[in-house]
């Protein structure tokens, strides 16, 4: 049987890595023949990530437009210029059958020169407001699969299929008994226990409103798993130390977060699209707190269409100093509707997406 050769792009952001690296390993489990190249952005995380995972990996000189300064977008001209003429170079020898994009600048060059070529190619957005390369994309890509309703807003409707978005396996298949879980974390009570997840790198605004309220967690009995990221873990574990008795730990990084997901009984997250299909598959009750400070405000809509599902609860960043802390605790004193939370996320999980995916990729392949 011939080989198929796939080049999948897309990255900047774990949200696009993560999403990108998933269709890839179920692309392996249809047909691990499959020769797989990714195509990154050469300064960004990618570069690090996709070979740690197993994948060969190109990178582009290509950054996205700045909307704040406007200075930085002088090269941006010649970096899409070259991306494309590389990306030229990049489809006449590799020959691939089918090209995937999941988003972030990276993929446009590589996706538009095979478009150029007749080549197969799909798109998979991950957020409820689509990203501007995506949009750019849609009229030269063949599908395009995404994770909300009514994305006919941005992309032909003709195109679309409604997958959900890939989640990380170690999540999905997480065996680790609630014991053992709370072990990890050091938690040797019955109390229940918050989590509070502010992304890989953290987030100033929910770590300084916790920090604020440790001495809150205390007296209402509530333990607390915190994850703030390396700039703010050297404040955290100072101030945690008075409190480690009563069941409040911090972390700079959990590694193995799915064992995090299982000792929570509620959870206090971003909104990044890939963020909240985990928490979809883990069921719990979630509190998201959108980050202001990425492009058309996308994590808002995608924390407002669980709010319209009754699947989630919102705290905007501009009030978490004031408000995040005292929704936790009304949550916590609140069995009947953490229960409501806990259904309606749980009805929105899509386990298998990732496959989902790269099957509809494939029978793109003449």
């Amino acid at each position: 049987m011939k080989q198929h050769k796939v080049i999948i792009s897309g990255g900047g952001s774990g949200g696009h890595i993560f999403p990108a690296i998933a269709i890839a390993k179920s692309l392996l489990e249809l047909d691990k023949n499959i020769d797989l190249l990714f195509v990154g952005a050469s300064d960004k995380m990618e570069m690090e990530k996709v070979p740690a995972a197993g994948f060969k990996i190109i990178g582009l000189w290509i950054s996205g437009f700045h909307r704040k300064n406007i200075l930085r977008n002088l090269l941006f001209p010649l970096k899409l210029l070259y991306s494309i003429i590389k990306s030229f170079f990049i489809i006449l020898k590799f020959k691939p059958n089918l090209v995937i994009g999941t988003g972030g600048f990276a993929s446009g060059p590589i996706l538009f020169v095979a478009s150029c070529f007749k080549i197969p190619t799909l798109i998979q957005e991950q957020n409820s407001y689509a990203g501007i390369t995506n949009k750019l994309l849609a009229k030269y890509v063949d599908k395009i699969c995404v994770a909300y309703d009514d994305m006919h807003r941005f992309f032909p409707k003709n195109k679309i299929i409604k997958t959900g978005n890939p989640v990380r396996k170690n999540i999905i298949e997480n065996t680790t008994s609630l014991e053992k879980a709370k072990n990890d974390f050091k938690i040797d009570n019955n109390n229940l226990t918050a989590l509070v997840v502010g992304g890989s790198l953290g987030a100033r605004t929910i770590n300084t409103s916790i920090l604020n309220s440790l001495s809150l967690f205390r007296q209402e009995k509530l333990n607390l798993i915190w994850q703030t990221g390396q700039h703010f873990s050297a404040i955290a574990i100072n101030a945690v130390k008075e409190f480690e008795k009563d069941g409040i730990s911090t972390f700079s990084f959990i590694k193995n977060i799915e064992n995090a997901y299982k000792a929570a009984d509620i959870i206090i997250s971003r909104a990044g699209a890939i963020a909240i299909s985990e928490l979809c598959v883990i069921g719990k009750p979630v509190i998201l707190i959108p980050s202001p400070n990425v492009a058309e405000n996308h994590q808002f809509k995608n924390a407002q269409s669980l709010v319209n599902k009754n699947a989630a609860l919102l705290v905007k960043d501009s009030q978490a100093n004031d408000k995040l802390v005292l929704k936790i605790i009304s949550l916590k004193n609140d069995i009947r509707l953490m229960k409501e939370l806990s259904a309606n996320i749980k009805n929105m999980e899509a386990k298998e997406a990732s496959s989902i995916i790269a099957a509809h990729a494939l029978s793109l392949i003449k």
